[in-house]
Parts: C-alpha cells; structure tokens; sequence
C-alpha cells in the first residue's frame, strides 16, 4: 500500500487549515506558498474535501477554507479514505471487495489481514489534532 500525493497533501492541507486559519478562512494562494504545492492540484484537493463535508468553502475578497469541525473530531483514516479509497493491502481483505475463490487455499491471506488491520488501527485513532501536536512538538 503506497499513499499518493493526494492522500499526503489532504493531510497538509488540512493541517495547515488547523495551524494558519485561527477561525478565518484560509485561501490556496496562501496554502500553496507555505506548503510549496501547486494551487491547481490544491483546487483538485479542496474540492473532494469539501464535497465530502470535510471543509467548507468561503467566498469574497477573504474567502478560502475552513475546517468544519473541531480538529479532534477528523481521524486519519477517514481524509485517507476520501482522497485513496480502500487502503487494503490486497483486494481480498478490502472492505467492500469480491471475494476471493482461493482464500480459504490462500496462506497470505492471514498476513494481508494483519497488515490491514495495523493499519486501520493507526489511521483509525490518530486525529488531525494528533498530527497538528505532533509537528507542534517537532518544530
């Protein structure tokens, strides 16, 4: 499983949202400076986000995005989720995936679990106030 430049830069996004917004909207042109991304692909990201219900857009002069929740309230897993989809190692541990004809002959199938399920368990229960401590502590 490899997360994609997408996946990565919703988490920044988002974490800058957190850090630089104090309550006001907080605009691409600026996200983009800080973070060094492209506005044109933040554009891409802002719009799955908040047509998701993650974010919310504000218009005008001092428009841009603000989180809509409280930042304890996003996990991990769930922005993850939006941008990527599924992110099980293997089809045949994937939520809504077909079942596999050669599980039960399958001898990794067990591996393919266990891998999903460590990684559900970090994302699942590491919020986007987690990571913003984290950096805090960091930096």
């Amino acid at each position: 499983m490899k997360i994609s430049t997408k996946g990565r830069y919703a988490l920044t996004f988002m974490l800058d949202i957190l850090s630089n917004g104090e309550g006001s909207p907080i605009s691409l042109k600026d996200v983009s400076k800080r973070q060094n991304v492209s506005e044109k692909y933040l554009e891409q990201i802002a719009g799955r986000l908040t047509k998701s219900g993650l974010i919310r857009s504000v218009r005008g002069a001092n428009g841009g995005y603000l989180l809509k929740r409280k930042p304890e309230e996003y996990t991990v897993g769930e922005i993850l989720r939006i941008m990527e989809g599924d992110l099980a190692p293997a089809p045949c541990v994937e939520a809504n995936g077909s079942p596999c004809e050669k599980r039960n002959l399958c001898s990794s199938v067990i591996l393919w679990e266990k891998i999903n399920d460590a990684v559900n368990s970090v994302i699942d229960n590491t919020t986007l106030a987690d990571m913003n401590s984290w950096r805090q502590e960091k930096y």
